[in-house]
């Protein structure tokens, strides 16, 4: 007759097979619900992303320029798209531009001998000017309505404004620095009848509109530069 299964025997057997067990990783299919973690290579790429985010502040000085910058544009635009009406004697000059009674005399492309041969060079950067002014608008708009309670954009957001920004003030500096070489190449036709005085005030208020979007633009850039490095990267000179 059989002998009967030793207990012994069946414990060293179980033990055997719960240790297998234990011992073979289960395999789990996608369909389980069981979410895996991530790997270590994409964590890592989660928190560059995260420190690679692009901040921006706007710096003091771009925001007191802008301050006094888009009105008085608005304001001079608007003259030269006005002319006649807007000049000497017109029904819009007093009060808003009795002032370019002034600036008419100082500068001939604002007074009635341009206007007069139908030279339209002030009339085109005047039209610069509108797009500047939307270009400065936009950014001011962006960063007002997506700024953190310390004043900062973040992510692409942040990006896009500080390019509006840069573009705005090229721009600035650009059409400026055309207006002073169209004095240049024309024997300071519109300037050159003025005594010293007159011509260091010309260059002081026109001057203006290159120093400081010159500064602020050399800011920006550098803020740009850096952002792309680090995105990249970067922070070696040479690779």
């Amino acid at each position: 007759s059989p002998k009967p299964p030793n207990s012994t025997h069946l414990t060293m057997v179980s033990t055997r097979s719960a240790s297998a067990a234990l011992a073979t990783p289960r395999r789990t299919s996608p369909s389980a619900g069981v979410t895996p973690l991530p790997s270590p290579t994409k964590r890592a790429a989660r928190s560059s992303t995260t420190n690679t985010a692009w901040i921006h502040a706007p710096h003091p000085l771009s925001i007191a320029w802008l301050a006094v910058s888009v009105p008085l544009v608005f304001w001079d635009l608007l003259y030269v798209f006005l002319r006649p009406h807007s000049m000497p004697g017109g029904k819009f000059h007093w009060p808003i531009w009795s002032p370019y009674a002034i600036q008419a005399e100082l500068d001939l492309q604002y007074g009635f001998k341009k206007w007069n041969e139908g030279d339209g060079f002030n009339a085109a950067q005047s039209a610069m000017n509108v797009l500047e002014n939307l270009i400065y608008l936009t950014y001011l708009g962006l960063w007002y309505k997506n700024k953190g309670k310390d004043g900062e954009l973040r992510g692409k957001v942040a990006a896009v404004a500080v390019v509006l920004l840069y573009t705005g003030l090229v721009t600035t500096v650009g059409k400026t620095v055309l207006y002073w070489l169209n004095e240049a190449f024309s024997g300071f036709d519109n300037i050159g009848h003025n005594s010293w005085p007159m011509l260091a005030l010309w260059i002081g208020t026109n001057g203006s509109w290159i120093v400081f979007p010159a500064i602020i633009g050399y800011v920006t850039g550098a803020e740009i530069v850096n952002g792309l490095a680090k995105a990249s990267g970067g922070s070696r000179k040479n690779d």
